[in-house]
């Protein structure tokens, strides 16, 4: 299994480089990713950034670690706008960018942007196919409800062959037939191993064919405090390792979710931004040696 860490603090202002530095630490502890979250408005709790910016921005600052949008909530942005950001993050990373993607839900951020919630799910599904059009195809045409292209060539192709990989949010019937029909693999939340399994079947009854399910990528947050450390925002999730976790409980956690599937799990770790990097450093020291 694939580890990474989420960089979801809220870093101190006025050093802007601090997250920049944590993600080299990720790298250096050899984490597989880190993740970065959407927001445009104030949350109040934890990072509120631009994804592809920071992301951008940490690739400039590492080599070797994968690149996660966790998740990027595609309505906010036009199809083609979307689609060239995230090839130009593709090439400048050297092909490390993982598109993580989402419906979205905070209708204060739909209205803000002027995009109505209601139609977020058919917009993402447009903007989706847009951009794969586009990464796919110089010129490339695609007629869909809110996008049309007539001989558009894409400001930056896309280093990795037909564009970064897309993974799809959400455990509804809607998300799993969208991972199906536009996306690389499936990004969960919280989830444990029965759930793991659980998405498994659904995707495998709502696929055209047995192969269709197995060829998506199966990932997942999970929300971790490490012993000794303080949580300064509630997860949204059952912690992984139990209540009072140690490395062995955290270890056996990851160990079931590998068996039911899951090939890659970010940790969300809900601290203080000056303790992330310690947290991180347990974690590598502690719970990765124990994995298989």
């Amino acid at each position: 299994m694939r580890i990474g860490v989420s960089l979801q603090p809220r870093w101190p202002i006025e050093d802007g480089t601090a997250v920049l530095r944590a993600a080299s630490h990720a790298e250096q502890l050899g984490f597989d990713h880190v993740a970065v979250g959407n927001r445009l408005l104030d949350s109040g709790f934890g990072l509120d950034t631009d994804p592809l910016v920071l992301l951008s921005a940490i690739a400039g600052a590492t080599k070797r670690l994968r690149l996660l949008t966790s998740v990027l909530v595609a309505p906010f942005y036009p199809a083609l706008v979307l689609a060239n950001q995230a090839a130009t993050l593709d090439v400048v990373s050297g092909g490390r960018m993982i598109l993580g993607v989402g419906t979205g839900w905070n209708p204060y951020e739909f209205e803000a942007v002027g995009v109505p919630s209601r139609e977020r799910g058919a917009r993402t599904d447009d903007h989706l196919a847009a951009a794969r059009a586009l990464w796919t195809s110089r010129p490339a045409d695609y007629d869909g409800p809110f996008t049309h292209l007539r001989d558009a060539r894409l400001g930056v192709p896309p280093l990795t062959p037909g564009g970064p990989p897309v993974w799809i949010g959400g455990s509804s019937e809607a998300a799993l037939r969208r991972a199906l029909r536009y996306g690389d693999g499936w990004y969960g939340s919280g989830v444990d191993a029965a759930d793991v399994l659980d998405v498994r079947r659904r995707l495998h009854d709502l696929a055209a064919t047995p192969a269709e399910a197995e060829r998506l990528t199966l990932a997942s947050a999970a929300f971790l405090t490490p012993p000794g450390f303080a949580a300064v925002a509630q997860a949204p999730g059952r912690p992984l390792g139990g209540a009072s976790p140690t490395a062995a409980t955290v270890a056996d956690a990851l160990e079931k979710l590998g068996e039911a599937g899951l090939s890659v799990c970010t940790l969300w770790l809900p601290l203080a931004a000056e303790d992330m990097e310690k947290a991180m450093e347990w974690i590598a020291s502690e719970v990765l040696p124990r994995l298989a």
